[in-house]
């Protein structure tokens, strides 16, 4: 009894790590342009080079900052990586009117979008913003980061330059 319920727990602690190793796809989900067009996350294309999709909102001071400071280096990493940066407002739909002044305030050169009803989010477990992803040429999630500090744009970067 005792060999099979150690061979169990080896079987099911090998499976996990497994798991946790292997790549996601970026899901299939609709969500909004700023200007109110329903588009599918299929439709996210950068020519086989990197995408980083960053979750934020209007009212999130440490994700404006994140951004921030992307926006400060993005045609650097442009010319670099070819990475291209997607911006994904998690904010409701009372708040979604905000997103494109806002964004426009900032002068961010990304795409922007708006997700109202939570459905990328919830997809892809963002419990916490910022959240930001990067995907590879397959659009295989390689690398996430939630919160953000002065300087985690560095991390991204190197993580980018892996690819």
């Amino acid at each position: 009894m005792k060999k099979t319920l150690i061979s169990i727990l080896f079987i099911l602690a090998n499976t996990i790590c497994i798991a946790q190793t292997k790549n996601t796809t970026l899901p299939s989900v609709s969500i909004k342009s700023v200007e109110g067009k329903t588009i599918n996350t299929d439709s996210f294309e950068n020519q086989g080079n990197p995408i980083v999709i960053s979750f934020w909102a209007t009212w999130c001071k440490p994700c404006a900052k994140e951004l921030n400071a992307i926006s400060e280096v993005y045609d650097d990493w442009q010319e670099e990586t070819g990475v291209k940066v997607i911006a994904v407002s998690i904010d409701d739909s009372r708040n979604a009117a905000k997103v494109g002044p806002f964004a426009n305030g900032k002068d961010w050169p990304f795409e922007i979008y708006i997700d109202p009803n939570s459905d990328l989010k919830r997809a892809l477990n963002v419990n916490a913003i910022p959240h930001t992803f990067l995907l590879n040429a397959n659009k295989e999630i390689v690398w996430q980061h939630t919160s953000y500090l002065d300087g985690d744009e560095e991390e991204l970067y190197e993580e980018i330059l892996k690819l």
